[in-house]
């Protein structure tokens, strides 16, 4: 039996997914398609019978959007949520706004699947010269962080990820868990990767086989050391999730028209 348990899931679908560039750090509302994956998220959780009492996202759109449509599927629009950069997605440097498909013409699908998936290799850090610098340094909701702006990441590696992560999972997740909350993480590919990582002890050289589609939630069943008493459960049908794991391993790669 679980002592604790609570939900991860990767943000629904966002609009520079569909466009199948590196998004990162730049904000992203949902695509329409991200949307209706978040909708039909909540609605499974409510069938599921799922209660939350807490929710943690990023300081991203795409994440709290996500969050705030499976609430209201759920009817329940009024649980607290908190935010924080350190649930961010992985700091992709230079490669952001990069298309991926492009990127593995150029560079190699083997390469392409080092930058997004191994852990501890960082890509070029961003200069002041890359178009969504301004953007992303100017913006106002890294100057209520926990970490001066010129400490903010310039390009992370997997390993980066849940170094700024764990301070907030030990700090700040795992007292309301123990508390008994029942929590809700609606983060991105790699911080909930890292968090995985973390959680279930996957070495560093199999988490470069660990995918997570968009728009998922996966169940954590956790003893009293927070250890997992299985591995991680994707809810949901289980031939649609495989073929929403192809969909995103497939991002990576070069389309066929061009090999």
């Amino acid at each position: 039996m679980a002592k604790y348990r609570l939900v991860l899931l990767r943000h629904g679908e966002g609009a520079w997914t569909k466009e199948n560039r590196f998004c990162s750090w730049v904000d992203q509302k949902l695509s329409s398609d991200g949307i209706k994956e978040a909708q039909n998220c909540g609605k499974h959780l409510k069938a599921l019978g799922f209660e939350f009492d807490l929710v943690f996202t990023s300081v991203l759109s795409r994440s709290i959007q996500t969050a705030w449509l499976i609430l209201q599927e759920m009817g329940q629009e009024w649980v607290p949520i908190q935010s924080s950069w350190r649930l961010n997605e992985r700091h992709y440097g230079a490669l952001i706004g990069l298309n991926r498909a492009e990127m593995a013409l150029n560079h190699g699908e083997e390469q392409v699947k080092i930058w997004r998936r191994s852990y501890d290799v960082t890509p070029p850090p961003i200069s002041e010269s890359h178009p969504y610098y301004a953007e992303i340094y100017n913006d106002r909701r890294y100057k209520c962080s926990d970490v001066a702006q010129e400490n903010l990441p310039k390009a992370e590696s997997l390993k980066d990820v849940l170094d700024r992560l764990l301070p907030y999972w030990n700090e700040k997740i795992v007292p309301e868990l123990k508390s008994g909350k029942m929590i809700l993480i609606s983060a991105h590919g790699n911080s909930s990767r890292a968090l995985l990582k973390h959680v279930e002890g996957i070495s560093d050289e199999d988490i470069i086989n660990v995918t997570l589609p968009t728009g998922v939630p996966i169940l954590l069943e956790l003893d009293e050391n927070l250890h997992p008493l299985g591995p991680h459960q994707f809810l949901g049908d289980q031939e649609a999730i495989q073929a929403a794991i192809k969909k995103v391993e497939d991002q990576g790669k070069v389309k066929s028209a061009e090999k």
